[in-house]
């Protein structure tokens, strides 16, 4: 968890400083005193109190109950029914949701679902003044995604080894990137780097050097 530095002129009143700062009780966070402070002598020569404050780290089945919260409650606004699980009771939380119809909250090439988990992030680290892992998939959209893109960047490989050129894939966020990356990464014959700037970043797998 980050770190925050509070003065004030007692260690008293930064603690207090930081609740209201932070928007938490007491027993939210931790406090080392950097310095203690003094008042001076008639104004003069006094030193304000300094404070390191770091908030703890919320327990995981709140994480767990604030996110599915957040989620839920997007969906009703957003006039979606789905059901939202969550697949296990740990941190990271990843969250699930199914129903009927929900490619709307997928998009295309997996923009809104980008989209989607960034904002529900955003409004749990705000909740819980922590930012936090944590992913969502809609429909397995995620899982059957990363394994065909494991299977395309296998299938690629054996082209560029049978045809000793290298080929350059479509561009693609920097997720599925990763996956491409990562499935070539021990391929004994092939190896990837990206290439481009931006939405036209783009994997390019060619023959190892010899």
């Amino acid at each position: 968890m980050e770190e925050f530095e509070i003065a004030a002129k007692t260690v008293a009143q930064a603690i207090k400083q930081a609740e209201k700062q932070l928007g938490i009780k007491r027993d939210q966070f931790e406090v080392a005193v950097v310095r203690k402070g003094k008042a001076g002598i008639l104004g003069v020569g006094g030193e304000e109190a300094v404070i390191k404050v770091k908030p703890l780290a919320p327990p995981e089945k709140d994480v767990i109950t604030v996110a599915t919260e957040v989620l839920e409650t997007l969906l009703t606004l957003m006039g979606i029914t789905g059901k939202v699980q969550a697949s296990s009771d740990e941190v990271p939380v990843a969250l699930g949701v199914e129903g009927d119809d929900l490619g709307i909250l997928i998009g295309r090439r997996g923009q809104t679902l980008a989209s989607l988990e960034y904002i529900v992030k955003l409004i749990v680290a705000t909740r819980l003044k922590a930012w936090l892992p944590l992913s969502v998939d809609v429909a397995e959209y995620k899982k059957r995604r990363r394994d065909s893109l494991e299977r395309l960047a296998l299938h690629l490989a054996e082209q560029v080894k049978s045809r000793s050129r290298a080929m350059t894939l479509e561009p693609m966020p920097a997720g599925e990137r990763r996956i491409i990356h990562l499935t070539l990464a021990n391929h004994p014959d092939v190896t990837t780097h990206s290439m481009g700037e931006g939405e036209n970043r783009k994997v390019v797998i060619l023959l190892k050097q010899s």
